[in-house]
């Protein structure tokens, strides 16, 4: 996708070759839809997670709950 965002005629042809066939009134809404999408994504690939660890490595488990304040 270009900087310039997907166009409706784009967003159906991406959609038709996924095997998604979307109807004509949704090109736009879909097209947009996308491009919001795209723009999260983009602020996320931007993050530095540094030595964060996957989710995986967490262990709830250990966690001790105390509710004094």
């Amino acid at each position: 996708m270009s900087s310039a965002g997907l166009t409706p005629p784009e967003a159906a042809r991406w959609a038709a070759r996924a095997g998604l066939p979307l109807p004509d009134d949704r090109h736009s809404v879909v097209a947009v839809t996308a491009d919001h999408i795209h723009s999260v994504v983009a602020v996320l690939r931007e993050l530095d997670f540094g030595d964060t660890p996957p989710a995986g490595a967490f262990h709830a488990e250990g966690e001790k709950h105390d509710a004094a304040l």
